[in-house]
């Protein structure tokens, strides 16, 4: 072999390996294994995404934060697109008040923001088991017994329909719900109840098993969240009550430790020493007594972590959707700006109007078919996230009153546009108006004729 493939084989050796050390250097060709490299999972199971939700404080507040503005009213069942409050009305409203339907609802919301998806058991008043088809309930709105919220963790497919041409081909026909608790280890029930797809609503963004967490986006800047946070305050424990640096004086032994340790072999010295560094490390009053060692502590040096942490939590955010300081708060000292406020209500509108209500109106639609429900044009009422507060209605509608008065003669806006704007009924709906009304003419009537009349009480009249 020449002198030149020798040079050349020692060169293309030394640059894999260098390729292999730093694979970020040699462009765009090279491969990753990213999850490898940062300590990210491959892949992200329902019990990872849970235990995500129930540890990180980001992810829990993403989470909560969004239902929580979602759902910011309850919403209500009307029997058109105005509330005529009827008695049809107010009897749905009381028994889904008592039955906690709407926060049932909202709680399999919350859940299905965790996992790909979630159930909803609706329980009937039909005289059959869960596993059986609803045919017709005859008991009309008290028929609602209840709904009950199930984790992704709790449900399984246990036949799907197969029948090519059928409605429901390749949905689900049965699940299996565990009532065991999720990640409540003491609850030892295992109980598992077979449930027909007529009695399940799934929570999903499409109404199918098909679809992924709203976690998984962010999870590994959650987690790295986490990871600097928490090495942070190791850190800082660390460096205020350090684990001391054991050294031996010149001249001693192995055998000398031995006997003035009283032990057998350098394992059992190593292990008389643990015991007495970890009895030091429990506590900021231990002493730390060995004889015949020097201790000198261990210093940590630790950056700041905001800078680290913060882009995390910014990546984090994004991939909820919500701003970084709607999510993480008052922490920096500046408030959520009005731009902030306004962008995350149009979030959870456009949440609420493309994923939430398609299901509650499928819920509606259930109930009708089976009876449960007149059939009318049943509508789902609820608040705007876009509307103004009480004091922005009373600021704006004080503007249009100070246009018309700088409008002089010829007011700008009609007086029930301006009680409208404050958020208050026209006049001619208010009871009582039309008499007031009456009564101030009739005494600006007599001021214009007689003049000022100041009106005594009976028991106040002078003699």
């Amino acid at each position: 072999m020449s002198n030149g493939s020798i040079i050349a084989n020692a060169y293309d050796r030394g640059r894999d390996m260098l390729r292999r050390m730093f694979p970020f250097a040699y462009g765009p060709s090279a491969k990753h294994d990213f999850a490898k490299d940062y300590g990210w999972p491959d892949n992200l199971g329902f019990e990872q995404l849970y235990r995500l939700y129930t540890r990180s404080g980001l992810a829990a507040a993403a989470v909560d934060k969004t239902i929580g503005k979602t759902w910011q009213t309850m919403p209500a069942l009307w029997e058109s697109e105005k509330p005529a409050e009827s008695a049809g009305e107010k009897a749905i409203a009381k028994q889904f008040a008592k039955k906690n339907i709407w926060r049932a609802l909202m709680d399999a919301d919350r859940r299905s923001m965790v996992g790909e998806y979630a159930g909803a058991i609706i329980l009937l008043r039909d005289g059959k088991r869960l596993d059986q088809p609803v045919d017709r309930v005859p008991r009309g709105i008290e028929s609602i017994a209840g709904i009950i919220p199930a984790w992704q963790g709790q449900l399984t497919v246990t036949e799907w329909d197969t029948v090519e041409g059928s409605e429901t081909y390749g949905e689900p026909v049965y699940f299996q719900f565990d009532e065991q608790a999720v990640g409540n280890p003491q609850n030892t029930s295992n109980s598992q109840v077979r449930i027909h797809r007529d009695r399940m609503l799934i929570w999903s963004d499409d109404g199918t098993l098909n679809c992924r967490s709203a976690l998984e986006p962010g999870f590994d800047d959650a987690s790295d969240a986490m990871k600097i946070k928490g090495a942070g305050g190791e850190g800082f424990w660390k460096s205020a009550r350090g684990a001391p640096i054991i050294e031996s004086k010149e001249g001693v032994s192995l055998e000398d430790i031995r006997k003035g340790m009283g032990a057998s072999t350098n394992d059992e010295v190593l292990e008389k020493l643990n015991d007495k560094v970890d009895a030091f490390n429990s506590g900021f009053h231990s002493a730390l007594m060995i004889g015949g060692f020097q201790t000198k502590p261990l210093t940590i040096t630790l950056p700041q972590p905001k800078e680290f942490w913060e882009p995390c939590v910014q990546s984090f955010a994004a991939s909820m959707g919500i701003p970084f300081k709607v999510l993480v708060g008052n922490i920096t000292g500046e408030r959520a700006s009005t731009e902030d406020k306004t962008e995350w209500a149009e979030t959870c509108m456009s949440r609420r109007e493309n994923r939430v209500l398609p299901i509650l109106n499928e819920f509606i639609d259930r109930l009708v078919a089976w009876g449960v429900l007149d059939k009318k044009d049943w509508t789902i009422g609820w608040t705007s996230l876009l509307e103004a507060t009480p004091d922005d209605k009373l600021d704006r509608a004080a503007k249009m009153s100070q246009i018309n008065q700088q409008a002089g003669t010829e007011p700008v806006f009609l007086p029930d546009e301006i009680r409208d704007e404050a958020g208050f009924k026209s006049a001619d709906e208010v009871e009582g108006f039309d008499e007031f009304l009456r009564e101030r003419a009739e005494r600006q009537r007599a001021m214009a004729e007689d003049g000022p009349v100041n009106d005594l009480p009976d028991d106040e009249v002078v003699e």
